[in-house]
């Protein structure tokens, strides 16, 4: 059997008199797509570098491809390619930034070709944009450069660190298809920090939650916040400014939030006759995607302000018709809110 491509053994790593961060075990396969959420200060960022080889552990090992690994890996570190929140482009043309790492390699025999074939993919016309200079692009168009550059190294692993928290939702979901062709075409793997959960899900097979500097299994969920008000019944509402409301089951804090999983959350084109839900909604479709490793589909509604994901199949989102800008219905039971 072959060696995973990361695998992770009594991983710690302290920013003072305490461990900030403490992995016993990880596993990375190759090709695997890993998505990370969790708290600002969890750890998040910590365990990207050390992923990324710029940072050792003070304790423990990581093993590449079975061999262990850290900073002075430079056969390891060059499979290895990292795109941070914000990418600070060189003051160069688009061209010149995404074969600066083939330059730096030394392969630019066929560099011509690979530059605009990874333009390409991030949605960039190589006749267009190659000759443009840095400070000619608005921020999604210099975000896509930072990763067509990256991606023109055709690396195993590509690490990203809160990639779309700067760009608007089409850069977004370019940036998706390019890494998602990446991974098709060389197996690249791809581990991702995220604060936008509908675009993680498309993209990431598996999700961990890094909480306190410890990593466990993650079911996403939408995130409904306060202020919550006692209603009739036992019951809690959240008053939105349409003049829906929110019914839950359970209450808490007034001020807190409550998480809804988008399987709880049923979708259609007019209100049922008949149903056990006390919560109805109307909204529109804002994006739709394919989640990532499975045959559903996930629609994100904008009820008045709130961006709401629902996970449907694909064959029933053939059979409503869906599509973005459609207005529907969504549909859960009061007792389907959690409360953290």
């Amino acid at each position: 059997m072959s060696e995973p491509l990361y695998r992770l053994e009594g991983v710690k790593y302290s920013y003072g008199k305490h461990f900030d961060l403490d992995v016993p075990e990880l596993v990375i396969r190759h090709g695997e797509s890993l998505g990370l959420v969790g708290p600002n200060g969890s750890g998040k960022s910590t365990l990207l570098y050390l992923l990324a080889l710029i940072d050792a552990p003070d304790e423990g090992t990581i093993y590449f491809e079975g061999v262990p690994a850290g900073p002075d890996s430079s056969e390891a570190r060059k499979n290895v390619t990292m795109l941070l929140q914000i990418s600070y482009l060189l003051k160069r043309t688009v061209f010149e930034n995404v074969a600066y790492g083939l330059r730096l390699r030394g392969e630019m025999r066929d560099a011509r070709e690979r530059v605009r074939e990874a333009m390409h993919w991030v949605g960039l016309d190589p006749d267009k944009f190659a000759h443009r200079m840095w400070h000619q692009l608005s921020g999604g168009e210099a975000q896509r450069v930072a990763l067509a550059s990256r991606l023109v190294l055709r690396p195993k692993v590509l690490i990203l660190d809160e990639p779309t928290a700067s760009v608007d939702r089409q850069s977004s979901y370019l940036m998706k298809d390019a890494i998602d062709r990446s991974r098709r075409m060389f197996n690249t793997s791809l581990i991702i920090v995220s604060h936008d959960y509908f675009w993680l899900n498309t993209v990431a097979d598996t999700l961990k939650r890094v909480e306190e500097g410890r990593l466990i299994d993650y079911v996403a969920g939408n995130v409904i916040q306060g202020p919550w008000e006692e209603a009739e019944d036992g019951l809690f509402n959240k008053r939105l400014a349409d003049g829906q409301t929110i019914l839950s089951a359970r209450g808490g804090d007034p001020e807190g939030s409550a998480i809804l999983d988008p399987s709880s959350v049923s979708i259609a084109l007019e209100p049922p006759q008949q149903t056990t839900a006390l919560n109805i909604l109307k909204g529109k479709i804002n994006h739709m995607s394919d989640e990532a490793g499975t045959e559903n589909v996930l629609v994100e509604v904008i009820v008045c302000q709130i961006h709401l994901t629902v996970r449907i199949t694909r064959r029933s989102a053939v059979k409503l018709q869906l599509v973005p800008g459609k207005e529907v219905v969504v549909m859960f039971k009061a007792n389907s809110l959690q409360w953290v």
